[in-house]
């Protein structure tokens, strides 16, 4: 399995905090952010061969990090650095360059999910018609998340809502597997937004696929969860 993950941008909103470190460097209890993220994705069952970190913002952080850190975990790490702003999508497409599976895992920088990728990959690799399949995580009462809408028997994806107070819904969890035959970025041009130029016209060709999963969540992005991560992630490592 190969992975790319999207640690390129600005943190904004968590600059109140951690105005000197970008967010994936962002320390929880103890270790950056990205280090829980390695460790993760640092299980046999996985097979994980390849991690391409997208990186961006203050990128020379992660770079000086990660010569500490790497020979700590088995799989390979390389940079994939933007010069200047490329957006999620055109973040992707440049990481993908660096990757040669049909099927490439991608995850957000600032959001732990603990789902089962060999089973997410097995899934999505079964639907053949799937080009994109989200991992998609039920909430109750949020705000700061868009709804994801599915057809309950195909898994297709039919719409996504804007942010908006729900008592209860499914949003994107921030794990993706592309497939790089079925949607292929070649012809996009070097920034873009995956969410908006990828994303929401595939789900309206049905060529999007959502699977609930049921595992721990976390998104670092504002502060007030950055402050809940710091015990909630080490509660969770510790089960």
């Amino acid at each position: 399995m190969e992975t790319i993950i999207l640690v390129g941008g600005l943190g904004t909103r968590l600059r109140s905090i951690v105005s000197n470190l970008p967010k994936c460097m962002a320390p929880i209890a103890g270790k950056p952010f990205l280090w829980h993220l390695f460790n993760y994705l640092d299980q046999p069952i996985f097979d994980v061969q390849k991690v391409v970190l997208a990186v961006g913002y203050k990128k020379e952080y992660v770079h000086r990090w990660l010569n500490k850190v790497r020979r700590q975990f088995s799989f390979s790490i390389e940079e994939s650095a933007e010069d200047e702003p490329l957006g999620t999508g055109g973040a992707i497409k440049q990481a993908l360059s660096r990757t040669s599976s049909d099927d490439v895992l991608i995850l957000n920088g600032d959001t732990f999910f603990d789902i089962n990728l060999h089973t997410f990959m097995a899934w999505h690799q079964l639907h053949n018609a799937s080009s994109i399949t989200l991992a998609l995580k039920h909430l109750n009462e949020f705000s700061r998340y868009g709804q994801v809408n599915i057809e309950a028997n195909s898994h297709r994806i039919i719409a996504f809502q804007e942010k908006c107070y729900c008592k209860e819904g499914l949003i994107n969890g921030g794990i993706y597997i592309i497939n790089r035959h079925n949607c292929s970025l070649e012809n996009y041009p070097s920034a873009f937004s995956f969410e908006q130029d990828v994303l929401i016209p595939l789900a309206a060709e049905g060529r999007l696929y959502g699977l609930e999963q049921t595992g721990f969540f976390i998104d670092i992005g504002i502060p007030e969860d950055y402050e809940k991560a710091q015990t909630a992630l080490s509660q969770h490592r510790k089960r």
